[in-house]
């Protein structure tokens, strides 16, 4: 019996000419996004090899000279792509991809496609993640807001209640059939997903990266599974189709629009944060005067230099063994990091707290739940650019440290003329960034991924609950 409901709600509507144009549109549209997706991973994979080739080349094609010019010639960090950040840019274009990294500065992010937008391109991108998350959960709307309704209207409602149909049996045939037109849609989609995946990648890399694509294609299921249980209950309760529909469209405004933006907003004004000003003319501040605001670097200079004597038994600086330049230069550098560290892990600690608001604030919004889990497995998250900003971060204290080792422990003769190259260059080894696994990412998002399940839990109940208080007339 369910088979044969769902079968026939299949067939309506697949000859139903609105539902075969939306559908239409919403798969080119689809399709587009993905292509536009795909060739933008394509380009940005390959600059990024290019750039993270080159950079490694200028760094250790650098002349002889001291090795401390070479610390603030420094080098850049690339952040690597995924293939899934073709269909889900995340919070990319707002945060930058690429940081310099230099002595005795954290450098902010660079390249932030977003700074160049216009303002039309900043209101929002038309990626495979949008249509996803906003224009199918309307399709399923559009798809099922007369299932129930429209019969009811027609009088054939009744004409299958008096046969002796189960609501259970109903609801499950109907959902199925809307979920097989949604599916005309997906599935097309899905396999040029997996077909570009195994062309534009190697097979590492695709392996890893199919692991993610299905979780992701999971919880989308999940997501427009929860959409059509809804429809489906309110198409059961409401008096007529027109009401369903404008009942719907409501709670899809409110989920795709406004529950993003207020929330948005709400995370802001209950964690604010600096603005980019406030926030570097605080750390100059801090540089000079300490975190406490009440010691100086020179101070701690002199106390340092106290300790160095006495620890090789001298009574002037020129008669160590070792040169001080390369131990006062990496003082200086440990002076910096306590600041760093100070107000950089105060600005992600406060992201981090707007980011769980948003996340708590999906019982209200499923659409805050999946695009938090799409972003972070598309490896696109606020949560990964932290991790690789503190990788780059760790990278670039190595650098300095092996750097200005060099300087303490062999340029005790030549002093300030002290200069060295390749040997020194060498030493520095490449950046290179290890994607996280899916427990990490799950890890972070497990608020978001309870959040969906309870969705998902809810449309199920409401829909046997709506059924089984059927009204035919």
């Amino acid at each position: 019996m369910i088979k044969t409901i769902a079968y026939k709600e299949f067939l309506q509507m697949v000859r139903d000419g609105r539902v075969k144009w939306a559908a239409g549109i919403v798969f080119c549209l689809l399709l587009a996004s993905l292509v536009v997706g795909l060739r933008h991973y394509q380009d940005l994979s390959a600059q990024h090899e290019l750039a993270q080739n080159k950079v490694r080349e200028q760094w250790l094609s650098q002349p002889e000279q001291n090795p401390h010019s070479g610390a603030h010639y420094g080098t850049y960090a690339f952040k690597p792509k995924t293939f899934l950040s073709s269909v889900d840019t995340g919070v990319e274009p707002y945060v930058g991809a690429a940081v310099w990294l230099e002595a005795h500065n954290q450098n902010q992010f660079q390249a932030r496609p977003a700074e160049d937008a216009t303002a039309v391109e900043r209101f929002g991108q038309l990626t495979a993640a949008v249509v996803l998350q906003i224009l199918l959960p309307l399709l399923s709307i559009l798809v099922s807001f007369s299932v129930f309704a429209g019969e009811r209207e027609d009088g054939t409602l009744r004409q299958l209640v008096s046969l002796g149909v189960k609501p259970s049996h109903l609801a499950a045939g109907k959902a199925l059939g809307v979920a097989g037109a949604l599916a005309m849609v997906l599935v097309p989609a899905v396999v040029m997903g997996v077909i570009a995946l195994t062309l534009l990648t190697d097979l590492a890399e695709a392996r890893a990266d199919l692991g993610r694509m299905l979780l992701m294609g999971a919880f989308y299921l999940l997501y427009f599974g929860l959409f059509i249980g809804v429809s489906l209950a309110v198409s059961a309760r409401a008096r007529s189709s027109r009401l369903a529909l404008v009942a719907l469209l409501g709670f899809w405004i409110f989920n795709s629009l406004i529950a993003p933006r207020v929330v948005s907003d709400l995370s802001r004004v209950l964690f604010p944060g600096p603005s980019n000003f406030q926030f570097e003319s605080d750390i100059k501040l801090a540089l000079q005067y300490g975190v406490d605001g009440n010691t100086t670097y020179r101070e701690v200079e002199k106390k340092r230099r106290a300790e160095v004597m006495a620890q090789y038994g001298v009574d002037n600086v020129r008669d160590l063994p070792v040169n001080f330049a390369g131990i006062r230069l990496q003082m200086n550098e440990d002076w910096g990091y306590e600041v760093f560290d100070k107000f950089y892990g105060d600005l992600y600690q406060n992201f981090r707290r707007q980011n769980r608001v948003q996340q708590i604030s999906a019982v209200v919004a499923p659409l805050l739940a999946i695009r938090s889990l799409s972003m972070g497995l598309a490896g696109t998250d606020y949560y990964l650019h932290q991790d690789f900003a503190e990788r780059a971060e760790m990278h670039r204290r190595l650098e300095i440290k092996i750097i200005n080792d060099d300087i303490t422990f062999n340029g005790a003769e030549a002093g300030r003329e002290y200069v060295n190259g390749i040997d020194v260059w060498e030493k520095v080894p490449p950046f290179d960034y290890q994607m996280k696994p899916v427990s990490w990412i799950l890890g972070n998002h497990q608020v978001s991924l309870l959040m969906l399940l309870l969705w998902f839990g809810f449309a199920g109940v409401l829909l046997c609950w709506a059924t089984r208080k059927i009204e035919v007339v």
